[in-house]
């Protein structure tokens, strides 16, 4: 866990995963992950292993293409709204502001376009 990975967020497990592959339970959560809502399932194989997260614990998440981080749930973050319109200064600013959300974006801090 020291670079976590997830698949994505899912209620129930999936029916066929692979070995080594680690899900964020979504609530509420059912069959093999009820009781386990907020927590990572790793699946070993022939078992599932659950961890409860501590708040700050961050993974990345496949599906999203971002990170999600646990903070009492598992928060996600938003791309922000690119600025619009105004004078050439502002041009400048704007294109300031869209390279920083763009590198967040691709450090996967926030998810692309």
């Amino acid at each position: 866990m020291l670079h976590p990975v997830v698949e994505g967020a899912a209620s129930a497990p999936p029916a066929s995963p692979a070995a080594g592959e680690s899900w964020v339970v979504a609530d509420p959560a059912s069959g093999e992950w009820a009781g386990h809502a907020h927590e990572l399932a790793n699946w070993d194989g022939a078992q599932w292993t659950f961890c409860a997260p501590a708040d700050g614990t961050q993974v990345f998440d496949r599906t999203l293409g971002a990170r999600r981080v646990f903070f009492g749930s598992w928060q996600c973050p938003t791309r922000p709204t690119q600025p619009m319109g105004g004078t050439v200064i502002d041009n400048e600013a704007r294109a300031a502001v869209t390279a920083i959300i763009d590198m967040l974006a691709t450090l996967g801090i926030i998810p692309p376009e």
